[in-house]
């Protein structure tokens, strides 16, 4: 019997969030032993750049993107990357892998003296472009999300991968509004960058 509130638990199996279109990707592997999931990282994402609405992300994600599809494909050939969650503009969620295994979203990272953020945090990518704003419907859902993430697991950082690997990028960018997502959860100044 599981020590977590029902209404936790009911939202959950086995790391699969139950409002989540489920997409599984095979890029992902286990966390190390005694990894402590406290940290929640954002990302934006579109393909190709700029681009909405269409099954690219997706496609990446599961392994299945033609890579001749489009010009700016070849520069990401052979990526095998995902993340927890992606949240489409108009709210839609999607899971690609189980919150309890680690996904490849962070890459070389660095985040509260800790270096391998894959290890201990969630990714959830948002559709959309650095220095692109955000719809608000996308704001709505990641609240939602994080609040449940909040219940399930012991969070207590945010940060963009911005912030998480500042050498080498940008998302999800001067576009995303921090302070909105600060007064949608109302948790502690400290959670954030």
């Amino acid at each position: 019997m599981s020590n977590r509130p029902a209404e936790c638990t009911d939202l959950w199996q086995e790391g699969w969030y139950s409002p989540a279109l489920r997409w599984d990707s095979p890029n992902f592997g286990p966390r190390p032993q005694g990894a402590c999931i406290d940290l929640l990282v954002l990302h934006s994402i579109s393909l190709p750049p700029g681009q909405y609405g269409g099954p690219e992300v997706q496609a990446l994600f599961t392994n299945q993107l033609d890579w001749d599809a489009h010009p700016y494909f070849k520069q990401i050939r052979g990526a095998q990357v995902s993340a927890h969650f992606f949240i489409r503009r108009d709210g839609a969620l999607l899971q690609f892998v189980s919150a309890d295994d680690r996904a490849w979203h962070a890459g070389q990272s660095m985040y509260r003296g800790r270096s391998q953020c894959n290890d201990d945090s969630v990714g959830i990518e948002l559709e959309g472009l650095e220095g692109d704003v955000f719809e608000n419907a996308q704001y709505v859902q990641l609240a939602s999300l994080c609040h449940d993430l909040r219940k399930r697991y012991p969070i207590a950082h945010l940060a963009g991968h911005e912030h998480i690997a500042p050498d080498r990028k940008q998302d999800p960018g001067p576009g995303f509004s921090w302070g909105r997502l600060r007064q949608l959860l109302d948790w502690p100044a400290s959670y954030f960058p």
